[in-house]
């Protein structure tokens, strides 16, 4: 597989021939056709699409999506996939077998990769579903009103970010980089569970105390800032989903919403992406990228 830039510069060469031949009258010739970006996609459950369908059933233990993001860039610009990305990766699934049949992510890139992406670092420290579950305790306890969450845990979650999910991050992207050092590396934050103010119509979607919400979004953004401080200092590309996916919450109707609810959603993997939060992941990603 050449090199991209190489690559690049045989396309152009084939069709500045192909045009000299033509002026010349000795007929046109088609130029070389480039070849296809090989893209290696990797990452957690966001990055899988789990809960979208169709599902994917080559690795049916990583509930993976035949509409999840990489799938739909995949398509766009006519890119050859190998998706190996996998429901409920942590970093440490980048380098280490995840389940006896699903091998290192980072088993997938070579030399030859042109481009990767991913999301991973939520499940890290239990992070999304611990302050879940956590938080829809507590909240189902008083009743929706106050912020027992806050006031159980604390700064627990953020700081496990800060001491334990962040230099595994920095890990898992160094171990990309050595597998893949042509390739362009983005890393995708998460887009908003929570809204940015409390509705009081989300208690029923999701159930979490008023003032909680806004705990929650606190630990959802610290935990994407980290994420993306790990990508600037490892030289990867971040996809910032903060303005993009304002208003398109867990709390919202169906068919705005990108991210499904716990309660009255419309998937089985609920506090996930939908086929529609999916399609914007990948259009911003293509545009922060400049694909298309």
């Amino acid at each position: 597989m050449p090199h991209p830039a190489r690559r690049l510069r045989r396309t152009l060469a084939a069709a500045l021939a192909a045009s000299a031949v033509a002026a010349l009258g000795l007929g046109a010739q088609p130029a070389q056709a480039a070849d296809p970006v090989a893209y290696v996609a990797l990452g957690d459950s966001y990055s899988a699409g789990s809960g979208v369908s169709p599902t994917d059933l080559s690795s049916p233990l990583c509930l993976r999506s035949k509409a999840n993001y990489p799938k739909v860039i995949a398509g766009r610009i006519g890119a050859r996939l190998t998706d190996v990305t996998c429901g409920a990766a942590q970093t440490k699934d980048f380098t280490g077998s995840q389940y006896p049949t699903v091998g290192p992510q980072v088993n997938a890139l070579s030399a030859d990769t042109d481009l990767v992406t991913f999301t991973i670092g939520g499940n890290d420290n239990n992070t999304f579903i611990g302050a879940l579950l956590a938080c829809g305790s507590a909240g189902l306890v008083t009743a929706g009103y106050g912020d027992p969450c806050r006031t159980l845990y604390g700064s627990r979650f953020t700081d496990a970010i800060d001491s334990t999910t962040y230099p595994a991050l920095k890990e898992a992207l160094a171990a990309v980089k050595a597998k893949a050092p042509n390739a362009r590396i983005a890393v995708l934050g998460y887009p908003w569970i929570t809204p940015a103010t409390f509705d009081p119509t989300c208690f029923a979607k999701l159930p979490i105390a008023r003032g909680d919400i806004s705990y929650l979004r606190d630990l959802q953004g610290h935990l994407n800032d980290t994420i993306a401080r790990a990508a600037r200092e490892s030289g990867a590309v971040y996809v910032d989903f903060a303005q993009v996916s304002e208003g398109h919450d867990a709390c919202k109707a169906s068919g705005t919403r990108w991210i499904e609810p716990v309660l009255g959603g419309n998937s089985l993997v609920p506090v996930h992406p939908n086929a529609l939060g999916e399609s914007r992941m990948a259009d911003r990603t293509m545009a922060v990228l400049g694909l298309g």
